[in-house]
């Protein structure tokens, strides 16, 4: 038996993309969109492009949607917004945990990132929905990788 048959979630791909089945059939893997984005997020996974949010965050620019001439990716000054995923954040956070950390919320420009105080515990992550970007800062500087983007 051959394929792949892990159970994955569905590639985050680059801002402003199509919904997935119409941007595989209009992403020719030219990969225009990879050395454009100033950040280096965008990176090549089986040939199509995907970001990778422990390589840092996304600005927005709106260079990769600028690049790619096949379709796949919306330009940026479309109506659409360039994503709708948010931030995460998982049961090993270390606040969770009895320890104090609020890295997350020192890379979160937007402040989407607020810590709620508890008894008996250092103050808990929590992400207010409403004002995250889904840029993808608070990934990688968490020291336990508890934050996602979804």
């Amino acid at each position: 038996m051959r394929g792949d048959f892990k159970a994955r979630r569905p590639p985050q791909r680059p801002p402003w993309a199509l919904a997935e089945e119409a941007f595989l059939d209009a992403c020719t893997r030219c990969g225009a969109c990879v050395p454009v984005c100033p950040t280096r997020i965008i990176v090549v996974v089986r040939g199509y492009p995907e970001v990778d949010f422990k390589r840092g965050e996304c600005t927005f620019c709106g260079a990769c949607a600028a690049a790619c001439k096949d379709g796949a990716l919306l330009t940026a000054e479309s109506p659409v917004g360039p994503w709708a995923i948010k931030a995460q954040i998982a049961e090993s956070c270390l606040p969770r945990r009895g320890v104090e950390c609020r890295i997350c919320g020192d890379h979160c420009s937007v402040t989407a990132i607020r810590f709620s105080p508890r008894l008996g515990g250092p103050p808990v992550a929590e992400v207010d929905a409403a004002s995250c970007t889904g840029c993808g800062a608070c990934v990688a500087p968490c020291p336990v990788n508890a934050i996602s983007i979804t």
